[in-house]
């Protein structure tokens, strides 16, 4: 992705990790046939051969279900996090400005299938918002859970510090 400011720009694989870490929830968005449809959830990531893949779950019911079970294969979607974000002060109002993180990008979503496939998203979901690992799902659950993986296809990353 072309970013307006390269300046800000993080390219450190590394690093853009670390900022993933920091982030709490993720912010994907839907086409859902020409409006915009946007939800903030909880996530888990891993990364495999230099691709990021994040989790989630939810109902098998509803909108974002919907439209990723009725996508052919994979759904396009778009995604954004960010944290760290703070007001820098500034003598007028247009000197204000903010430090932050952020990660924007492209994907494609689909559902996961299969107990096991299941069982692996929900645990890296768990871990990433306890830092606990080695849950137990027992099966009734992963039946009536939907779990979804995106797979990151293109990312940005930019960081703005505090005095800069």
């Amino acid at each position: 992705m072309k970013m307006r400011r390269s300046d800000r720009e993080i390219t450190d694989a590394d690093r853009i990790t670390e900022i993933i870490e920091e982030c709490k929830i993720m912010r994907i968005g839907f086409n859902d046939n020409g409006e915009v449809y946007i939800v903030p959830l909880n996530y888990g990531h891993e990364e495999t051969d230099g691709k990021h893949y994040f989790y989630f779950h939810g109902a098998k019911a509803g909108r974002k279900y919907n439209l990723v079970k009725n996508a052919k294969d994979t759904l396009d979607v778009g995604f954004e996090m960010d944290s760290g974000y703070a007001l820098l002060p500034a003598e007028t109002a247009c000197d204000y400005s903010a430090a932050y993180r952020s990660i924007i990008g492209k994907g494609k979503i689909s559902l996961v299938h299969g107990n096991e496939a299941k069982r692996h998203g929900l645990e890296l979901i768990m871990k990433e918002a306890t830092g606990i690992e080695d849950w137990n799902f027992p099966v009734p659950m992963l039946l009536a859970v939907a779990v979804f993986c995106l797979e990151v296809t293109e990312m940005a990353c930019k960081e703005r510090k505090i005095g800069k």
